[in-house]
């Protein structure tokens, strides 16, 4: 399996950025694409336009959020990878760390770029980060 940890800072609270995460317009805002979440435990969530869908494990307010997480990609009988993000406030923002587990082999390459480039280079444009 293929594992990867990306971070990034951001300046905003790890809080508003938790629930940013958990939040369907939020989320969609800062993506550029629609995503519809259940911010709940074992709430499913679809994100990207439909790309990424998954349920989410465990949430820790503020501090860490665990879900499964597929694309339209993986082939039917794979199973679900794992992502976790931790929240770190800092004086000016916060660091968002990003664990990706589980992917099938030769993946996590290809996955971890999609984050940079979907995701966080996104995510300092909509919260003004460098």
């Amino acid at each position: 399996m293929d594992d990867f940890e990306i971070s990034i800072d951001l300046p905003v609270s790890a809080k508003d950025l938790y629930e940013a995460w958990l939040n369907s317009e939020q989320h969609g805002a800062f993506t550029g694409a629609q995503a519809e979440i259940q911010p709940v435990i074992g709430g499913k969530y679809i994100a990207w336009d439909g790309y990424i869908e998954g349920e989410t494990l465990e949430m820790d307010a503020s501090v860490r959020i665990v879900q499964s997480w597929r694309t339209v990609e993986f082939p039917e009988d794979a199973p679900d990878s794992t992502i976790e993000l931790t929240f770190t406030e800092f004086e000016g923002g916060s660091k968002l760390t990003l664990r990706h587990t589980g992917l099938q082999p030769g993946d996590g390459e290809k996955y971890e770029q999609g984050w940079i480039d979907s995701y966080f280079v996104p995510m300092q444009s909509y919260f003004g980060g460098k």
